[in-house]
């Protein structure tokens, strides 16, 4: 079974991220020149919680909030379910679908490793079956 730290060494663990108090408008601005929907919020070299388009979407424009006054920390989810680099991706792919979720971050021994979002679990399945594929199709081929 492939693991979540095979996509963590594909796409490495260098998560993008800002302080809490940085403004929502600025994290937007950091979001958009990475081409990324979600950043993480750590602080004092801790992780504390991670903002999303959608976070923005539902707790700034919806209840007519300012991107501007509005600090991050105002609006970052906190809670997610546990995943470390040694689950499945397949389990992964479960927490996100029960939890409605597109990013979780990863934890090994409490400390953050990275950020999986359900584009990275797309990759990783489409890249294991077009490997299963060229197997079968060796092994067919060498008969």
């Amino acid at each position: 079974m492939n693991k979540i730290s095979n996509i963590l060494k594909r796409k490495g663990s260098n998560a993008i991220s800002v302080l809490p108090d940085t403004s929502v408008l600025d994290t937007l601005k950091v979001m958009a020149e990475n081409n990324i929907g979600s950043v993480v919020i750590m602080e004092n070299g801790k992780f504390v919680g991670i903002m999303t388009e959608r976070d923005y979407s539902r707790k700034v424009i919806l209840k007519g909030k300012s991107s501007v006054d509005t600090k991050v920390q105002e609006i970052m989810t906190t809670e997610f379910p546990k995943l470390n680099s040694r689950d499945t991706v397949e389990h992964c792919m479960e927490l996100m679908t029960q939890s409605n979720l597109r990013y979780l971050p990863v934890f090994d021994d409490h400390i953050f490793s990275g950020i999986i979002s359900i584009s990275d679990v797309i990759k990783e399945t489409i890249l294991v079956q077009k490997e299963t594929i060229a197997h079968l199709d060796n092994y067919i081929n060498s008969k």
